[in-house]
């Protein structure tokens, strides 16, 4: 599977979105979960409401997550399938190192 210069760009975007420990940690934890909304993100982080908030605006500006509306509380889930791989991929071969 070739991949041209511009997919190879957008992809180079997407692991520096991913790459930051706390968005990391937030991808697991919603692929672990099968998602969860902002003040469970919270309590598990152990990180300030809008620090949370602010991985997360960056974690759906780019595609990543989408948070699905239910009255006042909004649950994330990770919605793309290229992280949801990576991520995996990143977890298992940590996983085998130990």
């Amino acid at each position: 599977m070739e991949m041209n210069y511009k997919e190879l760009e957008e992809l180079a975007e997407m692991l520096k979105i991913i790459a930051h420990p706390v968005r990391l940690c937030i991808i697991k934890g919603l692929l672990e979960s099968g998602g969860c909304n902002v003040s469970h993100m919270q309590e598990c982080l152990k990180l300030p409401q809008s620090t949370v908030s602010q991985h997360l605006q960056k974690l759906r500006s780019f595609g990543i997550i989408e948070g699905d509306k239910n009255g006042l509380e909004i649950t994330y889930r990770v919605s793309n399938d290229k992280v949801s791989k990576i991520v995996k991929a990143i977890t298992e071969i940590d996983r085998l190192s130990k």
